[in-house]
């Protein structure tokens, strides 16, 4: 685990630990769930989702004319990619990497970035493929600690259909609580701790899934794409070559 600190904040990063912000505090306040390696790894920290996003139903997929199939992490469906559940190669001190190992058919790797200063902490993500072209989604799951108060509203929500999956159909959104994908989000989420700090998320992302039916946390997560891109627009998914990696980011500011 490594450190990143300004006067107000201070941020733990875990590469061997799935590549995940392990710790985020903020004007004494500790904003996360916390865990250890003990712990499930798809429920602390701020973890990153590639080289998908969400689930793919019941891990199948076609590419290029072919089937692919994923391992079911959360049977029958497999869920947040490969990279929050293995070790990340430190590069310096802002940048990890992970390369997608037997589990991902296509190869590529992934590279993370963090960038704190005094107002805030920008997080990126790199999706490369390296010698053929590929599907590709990124993300990130945070796991906000309670109480927190959260600011969200959003023009339309993917209907879910009986496996809890997107349908295609977008409806405008009931009121929460959720465990579902938005799209049209004009005002960027906001996390408000009670006499504590107040935290403004934006990213190069269009797609948010809120999940603040536990008791003890809200997930507030960007990315490129909804649940089961694969498969909901397998004409039209985001797809990287050499070269040309796909890249989003997530920006939480506090100042």
């Amino acid at each position: 685990m490594y450190t990143l600190a300004t006067s107000d904040a201070v941020v733990r990063v875990a590469p061997e630990l799935g590549g995940r912000m392990a710790s985020l505090i903020v004007d004494g306040v500790e904003l996360l769930v916390t865990g250890t390696s003990d712990d499930h790894p798809m429920l602390w920290g701020s973890f990153p989702m590639v080289p998908w996003a969400g689930r793919v139903r019941r891990g199948r997929f076609r590419y290029d004319a072919m089937g692919h199939h994923l391992p079911r992490n959360l049977a029958p469906h497999s869920i947040h990619g490969t990279g929050y559940v293995a070790a990340w190669e430190r590069v310096d001190d802002g940048s990890i990497r992970h390369d997608f190992g037997p589990d991902w058919p296509f190869g590529g790797h992934a590279i993370q970035r963090f960038a704190l200063d005094d107002a805030g902490l920008t997080c990126t993500i790199e999706v490369h493929a390296d010698r053929h072209p590929m599907p590709a989604m990124a993300g990130w799951h945070p796991w906000f600690r309670r109480p927190v108060e959260l600011s969200f509203s959003a023009d339309r929500m993917y209907a879910r259909d009986d496996e809890g999956l997107p349908d295609g159909t977008l409806v405008a959104a009931p009121p929460g609580p959720w465990d579902d994908c938005f799209t049209g989000v004009a005002t960027p989420p906001r996390l408000r701790w009670p006499g504590g700090p107040t935290v403004t998320m934006t990213s190069s992302c269009d797609h948010w899934v809120v999940y603040d039916q536990p008791r003890h946390a809200v997930c507030v997560e960007p990315q490129t794409g909804p649940p089961d891109e694969f498969n909901l627009r397998s004409g039209a998914m985001t797809t990287v070559a050499p070269g040309a990696p796909l890249v989003a980011w997530m920006r939480l500011t506090w100042r």
